[in-house]
């Protein structure tokens, strides 16, 4: 298909051709790798295939929700030109993905190249040169500094456009003043923000009213998490992450009387919650978690004594509860069936280096802070529990949760991944905007750095990537409740592009980017940690990702 540069500016309907074909080839693709790896059962011979499998079907997804969103805009008469554009630019890059995917895997998965004819024939590149031309891509960038990369993205719901005001005004006002400075002095995140911040109902945004949660649904609480993160990560667009950990699974398996006494106070911020599930020598690998809960009684009541070590359980000093995944079946050959979910209260604790939380009946959890690098405000703790005692009635779902904490678990940190791939974005928005202020502003060679040609280019080209991330994510918060595979793709791909883009945004500020004095710089080590935390990026590409779709009828 031979496209003609006049039609492929204004009108969506080549660029759906395009798509359908490029979705057909995916699930030619799809069967050929389901074959080789006997759908999903032995991907760990062909880990390489897999993770590039699903790193294109994550592309795919992500240029189909941009599409879809283009044509409820025309549908709608409320068509923004960039936005088709964009979705060109973007849909050239999966056109080229698929070529080199194809380039490697064709004999591997005894693929003919006729099949592909139809998209990555002797069409390709006249295809590819049209959608994604260098003066395309510049004349995109010009528009996006002139707007200076402001997102002001057709939302298609009243209440989350009124959701991304309130906390678009919040972080300017209140987050933004004070990030810089949590971030280079490594402080705690003040006690009157996460006050002001409960306040606007941040907490309780996901949370159903009958439970004191404002039910705005998963949509609106990325909007906030996308607004809050693009002017402090750790600091704000970090602050519901855990307890919406807890909530899902509260949701999915607590029970009644659980949900009453819980959710209710984790809306109103006054239960902040903390993960515990990560230990010193066992990552991604959750099924191999040493931490054991014991039945034990205590003054006739029936509950559980803690024992083991947890790593990087983020926030755990301030929290005054942890989510704690623990074996409840002594027997490791159960795996990731021998786990249950505790909710195990604390004291909370200040900027501390260190922290111990002694109950009367002996138990003690010591903290030991592990300095990083960026993603500062919350701070992340090694724990080492002793004999930590919980009534049976802080097991997550009492008698019908032992032993299925894993899952529990499993589905908040699915939201956990949503709620990521919505912090990204916000980094990479903020570095966006930050960009495209510096550009406009700083002269070099006696021209603004707006006018030349290689930083439009790199303005479009980060313009184009953050948007595929955000209708992706967007996409993923709307379904999220019947489908999760999505989720993990959202924090793939916008994890990665957070980093392009705030390297980007950097090398554009020259040698001041590199101060630690400029936000810019505070967005690079920020971005680090994104594609590690709720699953790295090899894991979700394998274990989540890849086995989800290639088990699939």
């Amino acid at each position: 298909m031979v496209l003609s540069k006049e039609t492929l500016s204004v009108d969506n309907s080549q660029l759906e051709s395009l798509i359908e074909k490029l979705d057909e080839n995916l699930s030619t693709i799809l069967d050929a790798v389901q074959n080789i790896t006997d759908k999903g059962k032995n991907i760990d011979d062909f880990q390489k295939l897999t993770e590039d499998f699903a790193y294109l079907a994550t592309q795919n997804r992500a240029v189909q929700d941009m599409n879809a969103f283009n044509i409820r805009m025309q549908e709608s008469n409320q068509d923004d030109h960039n936005n088709t554009i964009m979705t060109s630019l973007y849909l050239a890059d999966v056109l080229k993905a698929m070529r080199d995917f194809l380039t490697e895997y064709t004999n591997l998965l005894n693929l003919s190249q006729d099949a592909f004819e139809n998209i990555l024939g002797s069409e390709f590149y006249d295809t590819y040169n049209l959608l994604s031309s260098e003066e395309r891509i510049r004349n995109l960038g010009k528009s996006i500094i002139a707007s200076r990369g402001v997102n002001n993205v057709n939302l298609e719901d009243e209440v989350a456009t009124l959701t991304r005001e309130m906390a678009r005004d919040f972080a300017n006002k209140e987050v933004a003043p004070i990030a810089q400075d949590i971030h280079r002095e490594d402080l705690l995140v003040p006690d009157n923000l996460i006050k002001k911040f409960s306040e606007q109902g941040f907490f309780g945004s996901s949370i159903p009213s009958e439970y004191g949660g404002t039910g705005m649904g998963d949509l609106s609480m990325i909007i906030i998490t996308e607004e809050l993160s693009a002017a402090s990560l750790a600091a704000a667009g970090s602050l519901s992450t855990r307890p919406e950990i807890l909530t899902k699974a509260l949701l999915a398996g607590g029970t009644e009387d659980q949900r009453k006494e819980w959710l209710p106070k984790i809306a109103a911020g006054d239960v902040l919650v903390a993960i515990a599930v990560t230990e010193p020598d066992t990552g991604s690998d959750v099924s191999a978690l040493q931490t054991k809960a014991e039945p034990s009684e205590l003054n006739g009541q029936k509950g559980w004594k803690i024992n083991g070590a947890k790593a990087w359980s983020t926030f755990s000093g301030r929290a005054n509860v942890l989510a704690l995944l623990a074996r409840t079946d002594p027997d490791m050959s159960k795996g990731a069936k021998g786990l249950s979910l505790f909710i195990v209260p604390k004291d909370s604790f200040g900027d501390e280096e260190k922290w111990e939380f002694k109950q009367e009946s002996g138990g003690v959890i010591q903290g030991t802070n592990n300095p990083t690098p960026g993603y500062r405000g919350m701070h992340s703790y090694t724990l080492a529990i002793e004999d930590i005692w919980v009534p049976h009635s802080n097991l997550v779902g009492e008698d019908e949760g032992l032993n299925k904490g894993f899952y529990l678990q499993m589905g908040g940190f699915a939201v956990g991944r949503l709620q990521t791939g919505g912090r990204a974005v916000g980094l990479a928005q903020a570095a966006l905007e930050k960009a495209c202020n510096y550009v406009s502003e700083r002269e070099q060679f006696k021209n603004k750095l707006s006018e030349y040609q290689l930083t439009q280019y790199k303005i479009g080209k980060m313009a184009t990537l953050i948007a595929a991330a955000r209708h992706l994510t967007y996409a993923a918060s709307r379904e999220f409740h019947t489908r999760s595979v999505e989720a993990a793709m959202s924090k793939l791909l916008a994890c990665d592009i957070a980093g392009d883009v705030t390297r980007e945004a950097l090398l554009l500020h020259g040698g001041w980017g590199y101060s630690e004095e400029d936000a810019v710089s505070r967005y690079v080590v920020d971005a680090l940690v994104l594609p590690i935390f709720e699953g790295v990026k090899p894991v979700l590409e394998l274990k989540v990702i890849g086995r989800e779709l290639l088990a699939r009828e």
